[in-house]
């Protein structure tokens, strides 16, 4: 029993240390750790194409639409969870932990994304990459963020104008960058999203949404120009999900 508690508070110690690279925190939009059992909360979730989402054993969890829901629908059927939070501020800096499991990888899915069909982190067993633009164009990838079912990963994610970067905790940093990610800032959208794998759940836990300033960390100039850069590949047209 003690060692199970030493890995709970390693994992929540390990989410805490990560910390902004490019955008200054200024306002707390969301903090919440699910500790307390309930349905979704409406003012700060949406769930999406008629998935199943409660507060349960300390984690937000995701499950796939009932088969009533999936019978009743042409498209957009419900087979993975799916989650959005549309308070999330246009830029922002995001911190949260997410595990996958059960079910299966497939084209699309799992994924974080952030703004809908905008800025999108696509987990695979042959690693990570970030999709923009209604998934259209590759803009950054990571070999090392092998898609694991099972495993928690701990996240700090900055968008701000159309910079992006997110960091996992233990590794990789990605960073991306695309003119979408600005016009996502000046049009709104739904803010940080989930998919899990199909027919599998989606575990949430430790999330904080930030607002951010105008000015830029003082040494993200220079933080930014250590990180890989990827240069971006355009892709065939997947039907949008």
């Amino acid at each position: 029993m003690k060692f199970l508690a030493f890995l709970f508070v390693a994992s929540l110690t390990q989410a805490a240390d990560l910390q902004p690279l490019m955008a200054l925190p200024d306002q707390i939009v969301l903090q919440d750790d699910f500790s307390k059992a309930g349905p979704l909360d409406k003012k700060a979730w949406a769930k999406r194409q008629g998935t199943q989402w409660t507060v349960e054993d300390g984690v937000f969890r995701g499950k796939p639409s009932t088969a009533e829901f999936q019978a009743s629908k042409k498209d957009h059927k419900g087979l993975e969870p799916r989650l959005s939070a549309p308070i999330t501020p246009p830029q922002f800096i995001a911190k949260f932990s997410v595990r996958f499991d059960g079910g299966s990888e497939t084209a699309i899915v799992p994924f974080v994304e952030f703004g809908h069909h905008v800025c999108r982190v696509r987990f695979t067993k042959d690693g990570a990459e970030v999709l923009a633009d209604g998934e259209s164009t590759k803009v950054a990838e990571s070999k090392d963020l092998k898609y694991e079912p099972g495993k928690w990963l701990h996240a700090l994610a900055e968008l701000k104008g159309d910079e992006f970067v997110i960091q996992f905790d233990g590794g990789p940093t990605i960073y991306a960058k695309h003119a979408c990610f600005a016009k996502a800032v000046e049009s709104g959208g739904n803010g940080l999203g989930l998919a899990g794998p199909k027919g599998g759940t989606v575990e949430l836990d430790n999330v904080t949404l930030w607002s951010i300033k105008a000015d830029a960390q003082p040494a993200w100039a220079a933080k930014r120009d250590a990180l890989p850069k990827f240069e971006p590949v355009t892709l065939a047209k997947k039907k949008a999900q």
